[in-house]
């Protein structure tokens, strides 16, 4: 395996890292969500907005990142077996 695909699969599993790291941190924000709805009290509504806009911002970038890090694996792994297809074939194997 040359150095640019070693690079590469370690590009993906910072990204993949990455995915875990704001799964984690959606899980410790949303773990102080109030789920009733508090209309009367201002301050409570506001921060349940500010709590929910956050929420929607971690999903946002999470699941980009989780079709990223999909597609690029994808694309390095069908690299791989081609590179192994290649080599087999060149070996008379």
């Amino acid at each position: 395996m040359d150095s640019l695909m070693i690079s590469m699969i370690v590009l993906w599993a910072v990204l993949a890292a990455v995915v875990l790291v704001l799964a984690f941190w959606r899980r410790i924000v949303s773990a102080s969500e109030n789920d009733a709805i508090h209309v009367t009290q201002t301050g409570e509504a506001q921060q349940q907005l500010t709590l929910a806009h956050r929420l929607e911002q971690i999903d946002k970038w999470g699941k980009i990142l989780t079709v990223v890090v999909v597609v690029f694996g994808l694309i390095l792994a069908s690299v791989y077996f081609y590179k192994m297809w290649v080599a087999s074939s060149s070996l008379g194997v």
